[in-house]
């Protein structure tokens, strides 16, 4: 797919920089924003060689949420071509949720609405100081619904709750508090050292194993942990004992060198 709406570029390194970039429209989504991120995560997903994916917003905000002219479309759809339309925006999530590699959305200015769904779904949020968030769907008469299982994940169904219903903004420093982001910086430079420290993290790790391990934590959250949930890490771990990069991780740390997948 030609992208139009989205910039995308993966580095020889492995690390892949997704881009939002629709500033004049502030970063709004649309059906054909949510298409091409789609593609994108799709083409990623199936990309050995990326190990990082960073995902961000050109412009003065990372992005302001639904876009004002989808949303006047939507007013003539029926519900069928609305439920259509709305399980593309979940089916984009999901596959950003299920990527392989470990994802840091990058937050400045505002991030509404699905926005903060992007931002629940990647493995890490950084966002900088003054970075304005809401779930203002309540405002317009719908409801947060396709971002809800992500946000829920994220501040728990309490929290959930009061911000869902108010529509309240909140700045990076509560949505820190809240686990929705994992860091406030002051600054681009205090970004940008951030996310050189998770880089060098994510370089050393096996990726087949990140990988696993994020499929893990979604297999594990919310079961009852009793005699199966034993044998089912069980042979987890033993699959990832018996595979060639937890040979080679664990030859590589008695043998005090690196591993071939570490930079």
């Amino acid at each position: 797919m030609a992208y139009e709406n989205i910039l995308l570029d993966v580095s020889p390194e492995g690390t892949a920089v997704l881009t939002l970039n629709r500033p004049a429209k502030r970063n709004a989504f649309n059906a054909e924003v949510i298409a091409e991120l789609t593609d994108a995560f799709e083409t990623l997903s199936k990309n050995p060689s990326c190990r990082l994916v960073l995902i961000r917003g050109n412009g003065p905000v990372f992005s302001a949420g639904a876009d004002l002219e989808w949303m006047k479309a939507a007013q003539h759809y029926s519900q069928g071509e609305n439920e259509q339309d709305a399980y593309a925006m979940a089916e984009m999530l999901r596959r950003l949720f299920e990527l392989p590699q470990v994802t840091i959305a990058l937050l400045h200015g505002a991030a509404m609405a699905g926005a903060c769904g992007v931002a629940a779904a990647c493995d890490i949020a950084i966002a900088k100081k003054g970075t304005i968030f809401s779930f203002s769907e309540v405002k317009l008469g719908i409801i947060p619904a396709t971002i809800s299982p992500y946000i829920i994940n994220a501040i728990g169904p309490r929290w959930a709750r009061t911000l869902f219903v108010t529509a309240e903004r909140f700045e990076a420093d509560v949505a820190a508090r809240l686990g929705l982001i994992h860091h406030e910086v002051e600054d681009e430079m205090a970004m940008e050292k951030l996310v050189e420290h998770y880089a060098d993290l994510v370089y050393a790790a096996s990726p087949a194993a990140i990988a696993d391990t994020k499929e893990l934590v979604s297999r594990v959250t919310g079961e009852v942990i009793d005699s199966s949930m034993g044998h089912m890490t069980a042979k987890r771990l033993a699959h990832r004992r018996v595979s060639e990069q937890g040979k080679e991780g664990l030859a590589a740390f008695l043998e005090k060198r690196k591993p071939f997948w570490s930079r």
